[in-house]
């Protein structure tokens, strides 16, 4: 079987990179799917494809709209969802996509640096795992899908 995770959340650093890389390194039976992770990109879709906004809010009510196509299309078929809580910037996306994998009834895996431990306690509650590292992903996932 081949797995599909979806990998959300923060868009900043490179932790996409250090799962994929880990997963390729261990040949794991598992496919990735992220959000666009152009934030100029994602921002700005809405309008650059249904036209101009005055107001930001409809310019991002747009972008929400067109992104989500994606999003929920790709929580929605995931076998697993990892959420990836940065330390830079406040990430409701992030928490919303947690939420809405939760609801689905999805395996969620939190990814998160210990300093946030409190303000994600539900979150965190809601979730399979919570792990502080990309790397204890990838452990999670090799276990997961390899042993019998």
């Amino acid at each position: 079987m081949k797995w599909l995770v979806y990998l959300s959340g923060e868009i900043h650093s490179d932790w996409r990179s250090t799962i994929r890389e880990g997963i390729e390194r261990a040949k794991l039976p598992v496919e990735l799917a992220a959000p666009v992770t152009d934030h100029e990109a994602s921002d700005n879709c809405g309008v650059s494809i249904l036209g101009a906004e005055e107001k930001d809010f409809w310019k991002d009510h747009k972008g929400a709209g067109v992104n989500a196509v994606r999003t929920r299309t790709m929580l929605e078929k995931a076998d697993v969802v990892v959420v990836r809580f940065g330390e830079q910037y406040r990430q409701w996306n992030a928490a919303f996509d947690a939420g809405y994998a939760a609801a689905l009834g999805k395996r969620l895996i939190i990814l998160h640096p210990p300093e946030h431990t409190h303000a994600l306690k539900e979150v965190d509650a809601a979730a399979d795992a919570v792990a502080e590292t990309p790397e204890q992903v990838v452990e999670i996932l090799k276990y997961v899908t390899t042993k019998e």
